[in-house]
């Protein structure tokens, strides 16, 4: 099982990679990796192993720490945890933004518990004219509210109270289909937009009978084609600058410890990450935790 996180060189015969450099990339839970290197430059190198060639190129790149603007030694953990989703919160909120909200009034965020959702929301609070909704569990109700970065938070039993004539986009981080559909058919062609960003606990798909939901059909968002537009538009220097001065906001937000909205519990070994893969599968993990395994 692959997780994203920091690793060190102990070994290599490869120029410009020397032992002890410590790398950022997505590794396995593991001790060891061999690796076959490639496109080795400053700022690191990729994985050209064969069984791995098929994957996106942004899992098999690995950062040097040591020439990441945005690296910070005392954040390792929240950048272990969340620099890969706040990659996809902050194309996200700037894809809303290049669409000018596709004219909606207001933005209805499912699984707002969820990190990758309040990242997004977080980049998209100090937007003027915009509403940021979130929806949850009512057992995280408490926590969403007192993030402050969503206007109104509800649970998902009273979806139904909101007023269906406001223009609205909806951002599904839930993935699940019952709620998509009553998302749709209660603002029917007042909503806007509707895209799945991704799933905190469901593996439901957008399938065919879900494309025939009232308003617009539901479109799956990939942050990588937001970035392609993005470097074109801005150039990749640009993309990398914006990118790394969010997430440390982001992060500096998170780890404020008037208010944390993480805390980050540190462990060590094989026997502690199977325990909470189980909990996380399961859907146990408290959303103000994060946890970072050690494996030596």
């Amino acid at each position: 099982m692959p997780a994203w996180g920091f690793a060190d060189v102990v070994s290599s015969n490869v120029a410009g990679l020397e032992p002890g450099e410590r790398f950022y990339g997505y590794w396995p839970i593991a001790s060891h990796l061999v690796v076959e290197p490639v496109r080795v430059t400053d700022r690191g190198f990729y994985d050209d192993i064969p069984h791995r060639r098929e994957l996106t190129s942004v899992y098999n790149q690995y950062q040097r720490v040591r020439t990441d603007a945005a690296y910070r030694k005392e954040y390792e953990g929240y950048q272990a945890l969340l620099r890969p989703l706040f990659i996809t919160s902050f194309m996200l909120a700037d894809f809303l933004q290049d669409n000018g909200f596709f004219a909606a009034d207001q933005v209805v965020i499912s699984s707002a518990s969820s990190k990758t959702a309040y990242g997004t929301a977080f980049c998209l609070q100090r937007q003027s004219g915009i509403t940021l909704l979130a929806l949850t569990s009512a057992s995280n109700a408490s926590f969403v509210d007192g993030l402050g970065c969503y206007r109104r938070t509800l649970g998902y039993d009273v979806l139904e109270t909101l007023d269906a004539r406001v223009p609205t986009a909806y951002v599904d981080f839930s993935g699940s289909s019952d709620l998509r559909r009553r998302v749709h058919e209660l603002f029917g062609a007042r909503l806007v937009h509707s895209c799945y960003a991704g799933s905190a606990q469901s593996h439901d798909h957008i399938s065919k009978d879900q494309r025939e939901l009232p308003g617009p059909k539901p479109q799956p968002y990939f942050a990588p084609y937001q970035i392609k537009k993005r470097n074109s538009d801005w150039g990749p220097v640009e993309v990398t600058r914006r990118l790394n001065e969010a997430q440390l906001a982001f992060v500096e937000k998170v780890s404020n410890p008037v208010n944390p909205w993480m805390l980050v519990n540190e462990h060590r070994g094989f026997s502690v990450a199977q325990r909470l893969v189980a909990a996380l599968v399961a859907g146990r993990i408290d959303p103000k935790e994060g946890h970072v395994v050690v494996i030596e």
